[in-house]
C-alpha cells in the first residue's frame, strides 16, 4: 500500500479539562468493574450496536460543531461536543497521540505512556505537534486502553452512536519503534471497549489494516483523502459500503464521487474543517 506522504491538515482541538475528565471517568469506571467482579454481581447485557447505514449524507465536523446541512443523515464530532439530535453521530477520539493541549497532563501522570527514542525524548507526530503514545507492550496498552476507555465511554453517556479512534497508523510515524501489530492490538482493545459500551467502531484510514478489520472488531471505516490514493473502492469492498469518505481538494472529492459516490457516502471538507459560516468554510457531497 502506498505511504501517504502527506496528511490532511484538519486540526483537532480539545481542551486539557476534557481530557483529564475522562482520565478521571476511566479509573472510576475500571473500580467500578472490579468491584462488580469482586461482589459478584451479574454483568449486564452490553448495549445493541447500531453499525451506520450505507450511503447516508455525512458531515465532518470535527473542527467545530454547527447545524447539519439540509440531508444529512451522519456527522461525527469532537469527543467534547454534544451529538446532533436525529442524526447518527460519530465520536472523534485522537487515541493513538496527546492533543499538543494535553501534553502536560501526560507527563504529569503518564510519562512512561510517552513514547520515547533511545535518548529519552519524544517521538512526536512533526505535522500536528503531537506526541505519540507507547502502544508496544501489552501492559502500556492495558494502561492506555482504560484512559482512552473512559473516553468512549463518555462518548456513549454523551449519545454518540459510533466512535472514530485517530491515528491508527501512527506506527508509521514512530521511527520504527511501534508496529502494524501493536496498533492492531491497541485497536482491540479499543473496540471491546465501544461494543461493551453500546457502540459501533470506525476504522480511521490505514488500508494496511483492512484484512484485520474482523479480528480487531471494527464496524465501519472513516476514509481520508481515499480518492486522492486511489483507496475508496478497497475500503467499500470490505465494508459494504458502510464507509465515510472525507476529501479536502475538489480534484480528490470528484475522484471519490466518481469512484464509489453511488454507494458510499462522500463529503467534501474544507482542511481545517471549520464551522459553517467561518472563512474557508466548505461542504459538498456527491
Amino acid at each position: 500500500m502506498p505511504q501517504h506522504a502527506v496528511r490532511p491538515l484538519l486540526r483537532r482541538k480539545r481542551t486539557l479539562a476534557a481530557l483529564a475528565g475522562g482520565a478521571a471517568l476511566a479509573t472510576g469506571a475500571g473500580l467500578l468493574l472490579s468491584h462488580a467482579s469482586a461482589t459478584g454481581s451479574p454483568a449486564k447485557a452490553a448495549p445493541k450496536v447500531v453499525p451506520p447505514t450505507a450511503n447516508a449524507a455525512f458531515d465532518y465536523q470535527i473542527g467545530g460543531a454547527y447545524t447539519p446541512p439540509a440531508g444529512v443523515k451522519a456527522l461525527s464530532r469532537d469527543r467534547g461536543a454534544k451529538p446532533a439530535k436525529g442524526l447518527y453521530n460519530v465520536c472523534y477520539v485522537n487515541a493513538f497521540q496527546t492533543q499538543p493541549d494535553a501534553l502536560d497532563w501526560w507527563e504529569k501522570n503518564n510519562p512512561d505512556l510517552l513514547l520515547r527514542d533511545a535518548d529519552g525524548d519524544l517521538v512526536n507526530d512533526e505535522a500536528w505537534g503531537e506526541a505519540l503514545l507507547d502502544t508496544s507492550t501489552a501492559g502500556k496498552r492495558t494502561r492506555l486502553a482504560k484512559i482512552v476507555g473512559g473516553w468512549i465511554s463518555g462518548c456513549a453517556t454523551s449519545g454518540f452512536q459510533a466512535v472514530e479512534p485517530d491515528n491508527l497508523d501512527s506506527y508509521e510515524r514512530s521511527d520504527g519503534l511501534l508496529t502494524r501489530a501493536h496498533s492492531a492490538a491497541f485497536a482491540k482493545l479499543l473496540a471491546d471497549r465501544a461494543h461493551t459500551a453500546g457502540l459501533a467502531i470506525g476504522q480511521k484510514n490505514t488500508t494496511d489494516l483492512l484484512e484485520q478489520r474482523k479480528k480487531i472488531g471494527f464496524d465501519f471505516a472513516v476514509a481520508e483523502e481515499c480518492g486522492r490514493y486511489d483507496e475508496c473502492a478497497d475500503y467499500a469492498s470490505a465494508y459494504g459500503n458502510k464507509v465515510f469518505v472525507v476529501e479536502y481538494t475538489d480534484r480528490d472529492f470528484a475522484k471519490a464521487c466518481s469512484s464509489v459516490g453511488a454507494k458510499v457516502s462522500v463529503v467534501r471538507r474544507d482542511l481545517d474543517v471549520v464551522p459553517a459560516g467561518r472563512p474557508g468554510y466548505a461542504f459538498r457531497t456527491c
